[in-house]
C-alpha cells in the first residue's frame, strides 16, 4: 500500500480554540492548564471540566438540523483546514473527498434543552428538530459545509470512536473509494455523560491523576479534532495502526489487556516498526482504577519501562467520542509543531501505585534528546473496542 498522510490540522480542546495555542499550553511546565471548575454539565456540583474556551461560531444561519454545539466546534475547526480542502475537491471532485467522524454524543446537549423546555412549556421549542441528535449528524454537517458528496460516515464506538475514524479514512483511500478524506471526531459537554460516569463512580471532581494510587475517575472534556487525510505527502504519516475487540464486559476492560494490546502490535507491524522504535506513547490514560492498571501492564509488556508515555487527559478531560482525534492530534504536535522537542507532559501527584509495572512517565518539561520521529496514540473504549495508532515524521 502507498503511505497515507495526515496532510492538514485544525484542533480546539480545553487547550486552546486553534492548533497554535494548543501546542504552546501543552508543552508548559509551570503549571497544567485546560481544566477548569464548573456546574456548567453538573448543575450544584462543581467539576473539574475540559470546556473549549470562548465563544463558538454562531450557527443560527443554517437550518435547525445542523445546529448545535457539536457541530459548532466543528465549524471551529473547519476554517484552518478549508482552503486545503477546496483545493483538493478543485483537484479530484466532490465525490472523491469523503468525510469519517466520531463521536458519542452528537446533538444530545440540544436534546437536553429541549426537553427541559418541553417540561416547561409543553411544546418543543422551534430551535430544536430530533434529527439534531442522529449520530450521522456531524458527518452531515461537515460534508454540508465544505460541500463534499462523497461517502460520508460516523463511528461511534464510545472512546476509540475518532481513532477509528483515522483507520477508517485510510482504508477509504487504500480501496479507491476516495482521493482524500476529512477525518476525526469532535464531542461536546453534556449533562447526560457527566450523570452517565458518576452513576458509575468514575467522575473525579478535582483535576484527574492518571497511573497515580490516588487515581479516583475520570473529568469530562470536548473538543474537536480535524486531519485532511491523502496520499499527497505532508509533515506526518499515518503508518499503521490496529483494531481489535474484547467482548470481554460493557464498561470494564479485560484485566491484562489481551486485546489492547493485540491493537498496539497489529499497529506496529502495518507500520513495519518494533516496538523499540517507538519515541513516545500517548495512553489512554482515564485515571480510572481498572483502566490504567490493565494499561500499565499493557505498556510494560509491550514497550518496558523505558518508552517515554504520557496521559495528556489531566489537560483535554476525557473527550469521549473525540478524544482519539484529539490525542492523534497532540502526537501530530509532537512530531510536527515541536521545535523545542518537547515530549508530551504527564500530570499527576507523582504517587506511584505499588502494584503497577514501572512506566517511564513524561515529567513536565522534559526534552528528548533528538527529535521523536515516531510516536503512538492508543484509544480504549467501552465493550472492549481498543484502536492504536502509528504516526511518523515525513
Amino acid at each position: 500500500m502507498k503511505p497515507v498522510f495526515l496532510n492538514e490540522l485544525a484542533m480546539a480542546c480545553a487547550l486552546g480554540a486553534d492548533l497554535e495555542t494548543v501546542a504552546a499550553n501543552l508543552f508548559a511546565a509551570d503549571a497544567p492548564g485546560g481544566l477548569v471548575e464548573s456546574d456548567l454539565a453538573s448543575p450544584g456540583r462543581p467539576l473539574a471540566i475540559g470546556r473549549v474556551p470562548g465563544e463558538l461560531p454562531s450557527l443560527a444561519a443554517l437550518e435547525v438540523p445542523l445546529r448545535g454545539r457539536n457541530n459548532a466546534l466543528l465549524e471551529l475547526a473547519l476554517a484552518p483546514i478549508r482552503p486545503a480542502v477546496e483545493r483538493l475537491v478543485a483537484r479530484h471532485g466532490a465525490s472523491r473527498v469523503a468525510v469519517v467522524l466520531g463521536t458519542s454524543t452528537s446533538g444530545v446537549g440540544e436534546s437536553e434543552a429541549a426537553h427541559r423546555a418541553y417540561l416547561a412549556n409543553g411544546r418543543w421549542p422551534d430551535s430544536f428538530h430530533y434529527t439534531q441528535q442522529e449520530m450521522g449528524m456531524p458527518a452531515r454537517f461537515v460534508a454540508s459545509r465544505l460541500g463534499l458528496t462523497g461517502p460520508a460516515h460516523v463511528i461511534s464506538t464510545a472512546c476509540s470512536s475518532s481513532a477509528k475514524a483515522l483507520a477508517s479514512a485510510a482504508r477509504l483511500i487504500n480501496a479507491g473509494l476516495a482521493d482524500a478524506v476529512v477525518a476525526g471526531g469532535a464531542d461536546s459537554l453534556c449533562e447526560f455523560t457527566v450523570a452517565g460516569f458518576s452513576a458509575l463512580g468514575s467522575v473525579s471532581a478535582a483535576r484527574c491523576l492518571p497511573f497515580s494510587r490516588n487515581r479516583c475517575g475520570i473529568n469530562i472534556g470536548e473538543g474537536a479534532a480535524l486531519f485532511v487525510v491523502s496520499r499527497d505527502e505532508g509533515p506526518v504519516r499515518l503508518s499503521g495502526w490496529g483494531e481489535s475487540s474484547d467482548a470481554h464486559h460493557m464498561s470494564a476492560p479485560e484485566p491484562e489487556g489481551q486485546g489492547p494490546e493485540r491493537a498496539i502490535r497489529a499497529a506496529l507491524q502495518r507500520a513495519g516498526l518494533e516496538p523499540g522504535d517507538i519515541h513516545y506513547v500517548n495512553l489512554h490514560g482515564t485515571a480510572t482504577p481498572q483502566n490504567d492498571a490493565m494499561e500499565a501492564r499493557v505498556m510494560a509488556r509491550v514497550f518496558g519501562a523505558g518508552t517515554p508515555c504520557s496521559s495528556t487527559k489531566a489537560l483535554t478531560g476525557h473527550t469521549l467520542g473525540a478524544a482519539g482525534a484529539i490525542e492523534a492530534a497532540i502526537a501530530w504536535i509532537t512530531l510536527a509543531r515541536n521545535p523545542g522537542r518537547h515530549l508530551p507532559p504527564h500530570w499527576w501527584d507523582g504517587a506511584v501505585d505499588p502494584e503497577f509495572p514501572a512506566i517511564h512517565l513524561v515529567a513536565p518539561g522534559t526534552r528528548a534528546l533528538h527529535a521523536p520521529r515516531r510516536v503512538l496514540s492508543q484509544s480504549f473504549a467501552f465493550g472492549g473496542s481498543n484502536a492504536a495508532l502509528v504516526l511518523e515524521a515525513a
